[in-house]
C-alpha cells in the first residue's frame, strides 16, 4: 500500500444556532477564515485562533438533514478532522484495520470518508478530490 500522510487539523462542534455560536467564539478571540454550505444542506464556519495551528469548525444541520441529531448537553461535539494525502488509499487502510466506514462523500469539491470511535464520535478524513 502507498504511504498516506495523515495530519490532525481541526475539531468540529455541532451547534443549535450557528450565529449565536459564532458570536460566542468571536468574543473568545477566534476569527472566521472560511464558511460554506455542504452539498447535503448543512452549513459550516471554520475559525482560527491567533497563534494556534489547530482550527475549530462550527457545524449546523437542519432538521431534515441526514446528519441531523437532536443535541443534548454533552453531545455538541461533532467530529475530529484529519487531512490525508489520498482519501481512497486511506479508506482502504481503514477497511484493512477493520474500522467502520459510516459515511463517504465524494462531490465536486469534497472528498471525505468518516469512521466513528467506540463512543460514537465521528472522525473525518478529507483530501484532494480525484480528477
Amino acid at each position: 500500500m502507498a504511504r498516506v500522510k495523515v495530519e490532525f487539523v481541526y475539531s468540529g462542534l455541532r451547534t443549535r444556532n450557528l450565529a449565536r455560536s459564532l458570536r460566542f467564539y468571536q468574543k473568545l478571540g477566534f476569527r472566521v477564515y472560511r464558511r460554506g454550505q455542504m452539498g447535503h444542506g448543512g452549513r459550516w464556519i471554520h475559525l482560527s485562533f491567533p497563534g494556534a495551528a489547530q482550527r475549530l469548525e462550527l457545524n449546523f444541520y437542519p432538521r431534515a438533514n441526514r446528519f441531523f441529531e437532536p443535541i443534548r448537553k454533552g453531545t455538541e461535539f461533532d467530529h475530529f478532522g484529519f487531512r490525508v494525502s489520498n482519501v481512497e488509499a486511506w479508506e482502504k487502510e481503514l477497511h484493512r484495520r477493520r474500522l467502520p466506514i459510516v459515511a463517504r462523500i465524494r462531490e465536486e469539491h469534497e472528498n471525505l470518508v468518516y469512521t466513528r470511535d467506540p463512543d460514537g464520535n465521528w472522525i473525518e478524513f478529507f483530501g484532494p478530490v480525484p480528477e
